[in-house]
């Protein structure tokens, strides 16, 4: 639990904060091999992949497991249905590994009971143990999810600091439609069609050079 008169939104702005440490910039999701075949080239290119991440690929599915963690599921099911989920190796190392360092961290600053999940489902299982609010956590999760791939961009692409923020800040009314649409939704309507994402992540893990795990 929380201290008593701590403020549940600024835990919640901690715990989803792109610099909690989950490891999240090793990652990029598949955007580097996206990037090195010339797909994405601009803001405009990543703006249109963000947004495809979060309607139709693990950005909404992931939505999906958090709410269901977060309202005290059995999160063991719902980590092995994350990693199921994930289309590649390295998509199923990204979420393993950084959920473990979520998991971590929370129980070395909170004293959380928490065990290693997926990052989603640790995720929301931390909010749930916690007793913080579903409904704020939820798009905080998944603005931290687009701040973190935004970062991946101005590396990959390469975006300016500027341009970063404004792909960012166009994404932030769609993090809260999903989010809506997600806390309350059951799980099978989990998944999503995202093919071109896909076989990018798929296609990272050979590329000759790489700067990200995924």
């Amino acid at each position: 639990m929380t201290d008593a008169g701590a403020d549940a939104h600024l835990v919640l702005h901690q715990l989803f904060s792109p610099a909690f440490p989950t490891g999240g910039f090793a990652y990029s999701h598949g955007l580097e091999a996206l990037v090195a075949e010339g797909r994405v080239t601009s803001a405009a290119d990543t703006a249109e992949w963000l947004d495809a991440v979060l309607t139709h690929g693990s950005g909404w599915s992931d939505a999906v497991l958090f709410a269901h963690a977060a309202r005290g599921e059995e999160p063991l099911a719902l980590s092995d249905l994350a990693a199921a989920m994930a289309q590649s190796r390295a998509r199923r190392a990204e979420t393993l590994r950084q959920g473990a360092a979520f998991a971590g961290t929370c129980r070395a600053v909170w004293s959380l009971d928490l065990s290693d999940l997926a990052l989603p489902v640790a995720a929301g299982r931390a909010v749930h143990l916690m007793g913080l609010p579903v409904g704020a956590a939820l798009p905080l999760y998944l603005s931290g999810l687009v701040a973190t791939l935004a970062s991946a961009a101005v590396r990959l692409v390469p975006l300016g600091q500027s341009a970063g923020q404004t792909v960012i800040a166009g994404r932030i009314a769609l993090c809260a439609d999903v989010a809506a649409r997600a806390e309350c939704a059951p799980l099978d309507e989990i998944g999503g069609f995202a093919p071109i994402i896909d076989a990018a992540a798929a296609r990272q893990e050979a590329l000759p050079v790489r700067l990200f795990q995924s």
